[in-house]
Order: C-alpha cells, then structure tokens, then sequence
C-alpha cells in the first residue's frame, strides 16, 4: 500500500533523486524512509533510473512493488533486450514497451544477424533465412502482467504466431506494424480494456473486423492498414459508442457509405474508408453523378457530426465508366491538361465543397460549394477569402467547368489551347 508523501519526500523529484543514487548519499537520506514509500518516489523516475537505483535489498523491493509510469522503454538493440530481461523480475509492473530491431551496439542493421525466438507456424522462407541467427527468448515479455501499451514495430524480428503477445488483460493501446507476424483479430478478447488499435502492412493478419465488437465499450480507435487478409463490413463497427477514429485503407473491408446513418457513429472525429466500400477513399466509380452523391453523402454525414474530418477523401471516375475517355496531355508533354477525373474536398474558411481535378492535382474544375458564403462581418470572411483565392489560383484551363468536360468539350479545349497557348 503507498502513503502520501511528506514534506521532505515531495522536495526528491526524478532528477535530485537520480543525483542522490548517483552520488553514493542513498544511506543519509532513504534509510529512513519505509518501502512504500521508496515506491512513492520511484513513480516519479523512468525505468532506467529505478534500475540504477537499485542499491540495495530494500531499494529492490520497492521496484518490484512500483508500478511504472507511462514512459517508453525500446527494445532496440541486443543490451536493451538484457535489461528487458532484467526488468521481468527487478521491475515486473512495466507498462510500456516498444520492440523494435535487434542489433549490437555500434552494428549497422544491414548485418543485424539477432532476432526473438520463432513462433508456431512461422513463415518457412523466412525462418531458413534467418536459422543461424541468435535467437532470444520474447516469451520472457508475458511476466509484465500490467502492461498498457504495446508497439511492435516494423523492424521487430518476429516471424509466426505468438499468442502470449495478446494475452494482457490490461493492454490498452497495441499498435503492430509487422511483416511476419501471424495473428487473429478474433484474439483481441482477451484484451477488454482496450482503446486503440493500430495495424499496418501485416499480411498475416487475418479475421473480420466484426470480431472487434466485443471491445464495444472500450474502443475509441481503428487504423487498420495494408492488412488485405482484413475482411467484413464496416457499419459493424456503427453502434461503438467511444470511437473517435475510424481508419480503414487497403484492407478487405466492404459496405456502403450511403447506409450510415445519423444514429451511427456517434462519436467520430475521423473516417476514411478502403476503396472496396463504396465511396470510400480512392473509390473508382462508373459514373459522375455518383460520385457527386457520394460527396454529397459525406458532407450530410459531416453536418451531424460538426467535428467529423472528411477532407482527405477522394474518389476517381473508372476507366471503365463511359464518361471516361483517353486524353493525348501525357504523350504532348502537356500532363496538367490531363482530364480532371479526380474529384475531392475543398474548404475555405467555414464553407465546404467539392471539386473535379486531374491526377496531377495541376489543373481544377470550379468548385461546387455545399455551405454558403460566410457573412462579410463574420471573423471567418478574411480567411475565408485568404483561402478562396489559393482555391482559384489553380482552375484555369478547366475554368467554367463544374464537372469534367465531355471527350468533345475537352478536346475542344485541348485544340484552343494549342491555337491560343498561355505566354
């Protein structure tokens, strides 16, 4: 049990605590102080200090006792891995932990030649490659029975499934950016405390995001990308009453746009969705009056939700659409006359709206507003029109179009040009 401090424990801060072990005074002044209350004060230290402070038996026990503060400790190097190992039992109730790449001291990672023992089911070509490596033990990891976060970061090398690395009942933040890595959404129930979830280019990765549903009172945020094996609908994820963020990109994801409701995700400050929804980013579509209601969907979806980021979305006319046609701009040299079959967000000041450009983001039609012109005695009007003019500066040779022209329109625009060439 820890007590509150008295007048002369509070005056010890992590530094002048760190002096006082360093400096050899450690009998003057923690002799007299009890083991709670040495963890009272090593709270206020990182783990590297606690361990140094370790100067003897009653010190030891007070670290084992002291539940760390959210700092990170990295494992990226071989003697970070030893006093990780260290740590499992001087300083058991670690909360934070990054793993990183494995490598001596000094050792560029081009010849790193260390890596954490393999687990079930490993990826065969990886684990010959890599079979005259030193091996550490990263089962060691599951005695820190209190972690909150965990990073595994894209250098960390892992290769198969490790279930104890989800086995931690008061995890909350668990970010993966793994190549080698096997593991299952489904295996995040044993995590319940769980608020943010953040996964990239694991392509071993496997589940339906539905499986998520059981941290329904807990999440607050999804990004989950470059994860193909990533399957199910999005709107399964409605109804989380705690998500903020919501970042789906490049994963097997489906649903619709058009089916979010104004009772559904309540409490998001930001979505972007794969292009395997329809109307989500980079979404390919047959027509142009689609996409417009889809950046119509999306600015009604943003009203509800005043807070909402939409800005970064974008769709794309199909190649396959018959509003689609070829253009001679790229084999002219000419690559900002390319057709403007891009169609994305604009905002100047308080006022949204969308816009058709080219895939060079050279060239714009004009914007189609969504929301009213700010008052001229509003604060927003001077940025609004500060904003404006950067909006205009580049619609030039699509001036006058709203949408992208017709193969006749845009030709004709092609051949003016070419008669009536800007100086």
């Amino acid at each position: 049990m820890s007590y509150p401090l008295n007048k002369k424990q509070k005056q010890l801060t992590c530094s002048s605590a760190s002096v006082v072990a360093t400096a050899g005074l450690v009998d003057l002044v923690f002799d007299d102080l009890s083991t709670d209350e040495l963890v009272n004060i090593f709270v206020f230290l990182s783990p590297e200090d606690i361990m140094r402070a370790r100067l003897n038996r009653k010190m030891r026990d007070s670290a084992k006792k002291t539940i760390v503060p959210m700092t990170e400790f990295s494992v990226d190097s071989v003697k970070k891995y030893n006093a990780m190992a260290v740590m499992t039992t001087a300083l058991p109730n670690l909360q934070q932990i990054v793993l990183r790449l494995l490598c001596r001291h000094g050792d560029l990672w081009l010849y790193n030649r260390y890596k954490y023992s393999d687990g079930e089911e490993p990826d065969e070509s990886v684990a010959v490659q890599t079979a005259d490596w030193v091996t550490h033990d990263i089962e060691i990891i599951s005695n820190f029975k209190r972690l909150c976060i965990l990073e595994i970061i894209y250098d960390a090398p892992l290769n198969g499934r490790y279930p104890f690395l989800f086995n931690f009942p008061l995890l909350q933040n668990l970010t993966v950016y793994s190549h080698y890595l096997k593991w299952d959404l489904e295996m995040l129930a044993v995590v319940p405390l769980l608020k943010e979830l953040r996964c990239d280019d694991n392509q071993f990765l496997t589940g339906n995001i539905n499986s998520l549903r059981v941290l329904k009172d807990t999440l607050e945020l999804v990004e989950i990308s470059t994860c193909r094996h990533v399957q199910g609908n999005f709107m399964d994820l409605a109804n989380l009453p705690r998500l903020r963020v919501l970042y789906l990109l490049k994963i097997a994801v489906r649903g619709d746009v058009r089916d979010i409701g104004e009772r559904d995700f309540l409490s998001l400050k930001q979505l972007t969705l794969p292009a395997g929804v329809y109307g989500g980013w980079g979404y390919k579509f047959q027509h142009i009056s689609d996409a417009i209601d889809v950046a119509r969907t999306y600015y009604l979806i943003r009203k509800q939700r005043s807070d909402l980021l939409i800005e970064d979305w974008q769709g794309e006319l199909s190649e396959d659409s018959l509003n689609w046609y070829d253009s001679p701009a790229d084999e002219l040299g000419e690559p900002e006359h390319s057709p403007p079959f891009n169609i994305i967000f604009v905002q100047a000041g308080p006022r949204m709206g969308y816009r058709w450009q080219n895939a060079y983001y050279l060239e714009t039609c004009e914007v189609n507003w969504l929301d009213p012109e700010p008052r001229k005695e509003s604060n927003d009007y001077e940025k609004y029109l500060e904003e404006l003019h950067k909006i205009e500066e580049r619609t030039f040779f699509f001036r006058g179009f709203n949408q992208p022209p017709t193969s006749e329109q845009y030709h004709r625009l092609l051949e003016f040009e070419e008669s009536y060439p800007r100086s």
